[in-house]
């Protein structure tokens, strides 16, 4: 049996690098029907909050015409929509639909004191229209709460009394404003609907009037509020769930995922998946972040500001599949100007000019209109696509381990083949998620340690023929065995999920450091063909040396190093004022901004490493392990799988193609500062 093992074990590596070019073939048109999923929809929509701008017109002399002027602009500026919540009574009170008075308020108004023990809520309609319109509103919908309502007039004004105080009665919600759903829709403007489950307990009748309301409206997209979605109890899969789900698809609405939550909105993902994930994904321009296009700032800071704020929307657009721009504002107190200001002004202004986010959205390919969900593409044939492609990464990470003890390369494949038969039984997603973590990581590994190990063999030969040439090659070489783990990414987690942050790809900090420390190790123990007792007396030796102040120095220097690189991760990442800034100079130049660790650092370094190795010392090498962190950055780039994979490509060839320049150049230095100093020595 051991000698079986011993034969097939020999062979293992040329079989599993002909299974990984199978499976690579495979994952072809599973990544060719993720491409064709995120190009389907080419839409983007801006929609402005509507309660916003009630909130900053009740600062106006004229409220009614300011919200009558501003609609007009918005339209004007690009916007096509208006985000309409469930009403209130504050919100029709903003509208001056109605006066809204407390039993203490009444009494100042008759001359009299308050009947004893009351604290009633008094609503005053603004004439018969609104009277005929929003009663049967307000008492149904207070009648649901169990709360007595009895007709009131003054005035000669019509009325209602609740029996509740004003406090609590703002806080209950209604059906949306119908003056308010008729106005946006005169002024040809969209509508979209903005729900949230303060309604309780959920009633199909209550929220089926609501939705045929706002269909009636042309609403077809719809904004949770928030932390749960209307329908949910605290189950995922309740009944009442299923039932919302049915009105939406009664009305054929879509849902607007908003990105950067810090928490999906419980129940949102079963909803998705009963509309069969008729989602687009929404980015929210808060009213914190407008405010900063306000106050007292010089013109160009102004200027400075509108045009940062016109690039975020771009950027959001291109590099992260958005499709909906909801814009927010609110008025704000400036005392030296002794006035109430607001941005709304900048906000439109950050959409039009030649510089505006609509036109350049335009420019890249997209179409102002409104946001339409992915058409997916999902052939039948990829149930047996798949496992192939499960397979090619499992030989991935079977050749990568087998870099390290050749003797487990088979016996690794083998239970990683049979793990995942087994998990893809219980948990597909999970072995899917797992698979192409792995073969994020070991992509980028092994295709290091296969330039390490040529670059050795080089170095042996003592080969002194186009030391360059041979080093671009061994990167461009590289680059490609890296790219297999990028295929395996994408056709692995090919799913619309991925595409809308429905369900994230996990593991971006193991991403970010196994690479490293794995390279680093096989260098320093592995890469010189030594014995397994070999290996094991130099682990001892390493281990058992005496510690010197300058070593603890240099671990906490490394230290510092990877907790800022792992700060520079995932989206809370930071950075610089002038990194900022030559950021949005690379992104308006090049429209696709390449990574400055990719084309700055790591690409040139892996060729001076490479480079430096060939043609002086083979400890060189050491170099590539900073190098290696340029290959893992490709795959990283595609792991972020709300990016479409165009960008992506692009974005990973800039930095190819900057970073075999910049790499030269440094190789270029290199040799005039060895020429100078044999010159000075010889001096």
């Amino acid at each position: 049996m051991i000698h079986w093992y011993t034969r097939w074990n020999r062979k293992a590596s040329r079989l599993l690098w002909w299974l990984v070019i199978v499976a690579l073939l495979a994952s072809l048109p599973l990544a060719y029907e993720r491409v064709r999923t995120e190009t389907s929809a080419k839409h983007v929509e801006f929609v402005f909050d509507y309660r916003d701008l009630l909130d900053i017109s009740e600062f106006k002399p004229n409220p009614q015409q300011y919200i009558d002027q501003q609609l007009d602009a918005m339209k004007k500026a690009g916007v096509q929509s208006m985000a309409v919540y469930e009403s209130t009574l504050n919100e029709l009170r903003q509208a001056k639909r109605i006066d809204l008075y407390s039993s203490r308020e009444i009494a100042v108004f008759d001359q009299k004191p308050a009947p004893p023990g009351e604290n009633a809520t008094y609503v005053l309609f603004a004439d018969s229209q609104a009277q005929q319109r929003l009663a049967p509103i307000i008492e149904r919908a207070f009648q649901k709460y169990q709360i007595k309502t009895e007709p009131w007039s003054y005035g000669g004004r019509q009325g209602l009394k609740l029996a509740v105080p004003p406090e609590e009665a703002s806080l209950k919600v209604l059906d949306p404003d119908p003056f308010a759903l008729e106005q946006i829709k005169q002024k040809g403007l969209r509508v979209v609907a903005r729900l949230s489950n303060r309604s309780l307990p959920f009633s199909e009748a209550d929220m089926d009037r609501v939705l045929s309301a706002y269909k009636q409206a042309g609403a077809r997209t719809v904004i949770f509020e928030g932390e749960a979605v209307p329908g949910y109890d605290g189950k995922e899969n309740s009944d009442s769930l299923k039932t919302m789900a049915g009105l939406l698809n009664k009305y054929q609405m879509t849902l607007a995922n908003i990105e950067l939550l810090k928490a999906p909105q419980k129940g949102f993902n079963t909803l998705a998946k009963e509309l069969k994930y008729r989602v687009i994904r929404l980015h929210s321009f808060t009213e914190a972040e407008a405010d900063k296009l306000t106050g007292n700032l010089t013109e160009q800071e102004m200027k400075d500001k509108v045009q940062a704020t016109s690039d975020r929307f771009v950027l959001a657009v291109k590099d992260r599949n958005i499709r909906m721009v909801f814009l927010n504002a609110r008025p704000s107190k400036n005392p030296e100007k002794a006035s109430y200001t607001d941005p709304v002004d900048q906000v439109l202004a950050s959409l039009n000019g030649e510089d505006g986010a609509i036109p350049r959205i335009k420019k890249a390919g997209y179409s102002s209109a409104p946001a339409e969900a992915f058409a997916i593409y999902q052939s039948s044939w990829q149930k047996f696509l798949k496992p192939i492609t499960v397979a090619g990464a499992v030989a991935l990470v079977a050749l990568t381990i087998g870099a390290f003890l050749p003797w487990a390369t088979l016996g690794s494949f083998a239970i990683g083949l049979v793990g995942s038969a087994g998990l893809y039984l219980v948990a597909n997603s999970l072995l899917l998620k797992m698979i192409a973590l792995g073969a994020a990581i070991c992509a980028p590994t092994i295709a290091t340690i296969l330039a390490i190990q040529r670059a050795r063999r080089r170095s042996a030969a003592q080969e002194r023929l186009s030391p360059i040439g041979f080093t671009v090659n061994l990167f461009v070489r590289t680059v490609g065995i890296t790219l297999i783990g990028v295929v395996f990414v994408i056709a692995l987690l090919n799913n619309v999920i991925y595409s809308l942050v429905i369900d994230q790809f996990r593991g971006v900090s193991l991403l970010h450091l196994a690479p490293i420390l794995l390279v680093g190790l096989y260098l320093v123990l592995f890469s010189e063909g030594l014995s397994g007792r070999q290996i094991v007396d130099r682990a001892k030796t390493l281990l058992s040396m005496n510690i010197r102040v300058l070593w603890v120095v240099l671990a906490a220097i490394f230290a510092v190093a990877i907790m800022y690189y792992l700060s520079r991760t995932g989206n809370e990442g930071q950075a610089s004022a002038f990194e900022k800034f030559f950021r949005s100079f690379l992104e308006n130049t090049l429209r696709v901004r390449p990574r400055f660790k990719e084309f700055l650092i790591a690409h040139p370094l892996f060729l001076l490493g490479g480079y430096l190795a060939v043609k002086y010392r083979p400890s060189a090498l050491y170099l590539l392990v900073l190098g290696v962190i340029g290959q893992l950055s490709i795959v990283d780039t595609f792991c972020h799988l709300h990016t479409p994979v165009v960008i992506s490509a692009i974005r990973v060839g800039y930095g190819i193609l900057f970073g075999v320049i910049i790499g030269l150049i440094y190789i270029g230095i290199w040799e005039i500062l060895v020429r100078g100093w044999k010159r000075w020595v010889r001096l």
